[in-house]
């Protein structure tokens, strides 16, 4: 049984890097469908906003507790932030402006 990240296999690392991006895409998708800025999540939820943005993006573990955290603010069951997202998390990061649909040159 591995105990740190270095000691797992690549498809155990991929594996949990999925669900990172499944739990991340589905706390944003939440908090967007509220108008909740990533601001008052991390205020109310007691974590940083760069952990939020860290926890969106797939890229931060957070602990168990702290999903409940982000479940009471957001007002949901804890199940539903561990339900697949209702759309494919996004990629890349949206800087402001207006997004354009059509493909850069």
């Amino acid at each position: 049984m591995p105990t740190r990240p270095r000691q797992s296999s690549e498809e155990q690392t991929l594996r949990w890097a999925a669900r990172r991006e499944s739990v991340g895409a589905r706390i944003r998708e939440i908090r967007l469908a509220q108008d909740l800025s990533q601001e008052a999540l991390a205020l109310e939820s007691g974590l940083s906003r760069n952990m939020i943005i860290g926890i969106e993006w797939g890229r931060k573990s957070v602990a168990y507790e702290r999903l409940w955290d982000i479940a009471a603010v957001l007002d949901v069951p804890i199940s539903s932030l561990l339900a697949a997202p209702g759309s494919k998390p996004v990629t890349t990061p949206y800087r402001g402006g207006s997004r354009s649909m059509e493909p850069r040159p």
